[in-house]
């Protein structure tokens, strides 16, 4: 096993390329279970969650190669209805091969899904959204057991305690879109992955309009065919890469980034003391003069995004006066406080909140990533730390970051692995 070493201090600056999207790629290679025909996907980066949604299509009955950036998906066999434990509970988005069996095969045993320690994700809204199309859903020994003589259209809400559901609108979009007459969703995750995998099923031959916004229309087809697609940008990397730039004091121009993706992301930091400059697929990050604090609330997309919630508090932590960030969409998604604070942070967590007090710099230490975007947080508060910082459990960080700390070493940074 791998571990993370940094030494912290050196100011990042010069050109890095963002990858394909993480939370786009893996609903889309799920998608391809809803037809026969092949699919070409590009833009695919190499990640240990892309290599497992491989490993459930291949268990499912499908060929899929991945080279170079490129996943290729053809039909190898009888279609298998099953998706096993070992394989679903290693991570949570492969629970969203549940709508496109349901969907074309009017039945799935799918496993109750897995992945980072955030809080409790429930899977309400999926089966909801599921039943609402006329599927009969129980759970047994741990598999969600769906079954529909048909499908039919229905109209829907799918809003949570917390709001829209990605990956529930997923599942239920791609199983609405075989089901009879039209499908209405309500309250649909409007996220940019959500409109990234409707561009792809309407290239198979699916009939959707309004992804993208809160309401989504489905007219129902019989069948759909293969197609080629290219992935979108990851968002949140491309926030990451951002939030790099401001901790070291750096500049950073970050390719292949689209800024209508990152508006809040965007407005925050330029609160905070960025200049960010936009083009038509880069953003230049750079800072102004000195950090200031903010107060910042995740929310549902166009809203700040909880997968920065991590990457904004390193950033504050060495921002002269008092931040406070709160968590609305995983309210227990706070594991790197503990972390933070061993290289010398200050951070009081009151239920939902975490109040920042910025000190004049982090001290490199020894310490441990707890999930994906935690990682990420550790990597940042590594790169402005004094001294060396030796992060452990890094295979989290390559669920959702293909290559990070090769594109930060030619950034200028101090970064290395060594063996545990």
């Amino acid at each position: 096993m791998d571990r993370l070493v940094i030494e912290g201090g050196v100011r990042l600056k010069g050109e890095v390329l963002v990858s394909g999207s993480k939370n786009s790629v893996l609903p889309i290679l799920a998608a391809t279970l809803m037809t026969d025909e092949p699919c070409v996907i590009r833009g695919v980066p190499n990640l240990r969650d892309v290599i497992t949604m491989l490993k459930i299509l291949r268990s499912l009955g499908k060929m899929a190669d991945y080279v170079k950036g490129v996943v290729k998906v053809t039909q190898a066999g009888d279609p298998v209805l099953t998706a096993d434990y070992k394989l679903v509970s290693t991570m949570r988005a492969s629970f969203c091969v549940l709508g496109p069996l349901l969907g074309r095969f009017k039945k799935a045993r799918v496993s109750l899904p897995g992945g980072c320690i955030i809080g409790v994700r429930p899977v309400d809204l999926h089966l909801k959204g599921l039943r609402a199309l006329g599927a009969h859903i129980d759970i047994e020994s741990g598999y969600v057991v769906a079954k529909a003589s048909r499908l039919k259209g229905s109209y829907m809400y799918l809003g949570g305690v917390y709001g829209s559901s990605v990956l529930a609108t997923d599942n239920v979009m791609m199983a609405a879109v075989f089901a009879k007459g039209k499908t209405v969703i309500e309250s649909a995750a409007c996220e940019p992955e959500i409109a990234d995998l409707a561009e792809f099923l309407i290239k198979m031959g699916a009939k959707i309009k309004g992804h993208g916004t809160p309401i989504i229309e489905i007219e129902g087809v019989k069948k759909l065919h293969g197609c080629e697609h290219k992935i979108i940008p990851d968002r949140i990397e491309a926030g990451t890469l951002m939030a790099a730039a401001l901790i070291t004091k750096g500049d950073l121009n970050i390719k292949n980034a689209l800024y209508p993706h990152l508006g809040a992301v965007i407005d925050k930091l330029e609160e905070s003391g960025a200049s960010i400059i936009k083009s038509s697929d880069s953003i230049r990050v750079r800072l102004r003069n000195k950090l200031k604090p903010i107060n910042v609330t995740t929310l549902p997309y166009p809203g700040f995004p909880t997968d920065m919630q991590a990457q904004v508090m390193s950033l504050m932590t060495i921002t002269s006066g008092i931040s406070v960030i709160t968590e609305k969409i995983y309210p227990d998604r706070f594991m790197h406080v503990a972390e933070l604070n061993r290289m010398g942070a200050l951070i009081q967590r009151e239920g939902p909140h975490a109040i920042v007090e910025g000190v004049k710099g982090l001290s490199g230490a020894q310490v441990m990533a707890s999930d994906l975007r935690a990682s990420a947080c550790l990597v940042l508060a590594g790169l402005a730390a004094k001294g060396i910082t030796s992060i452990s459990r890094i295979y989290h960080l390559e669920r959702g970051y293909e290559n990070l700390e090769d594109k930060l070493r030619g950034a200028g940074a101090r970064i290395w692995r060594e063996k545990e």
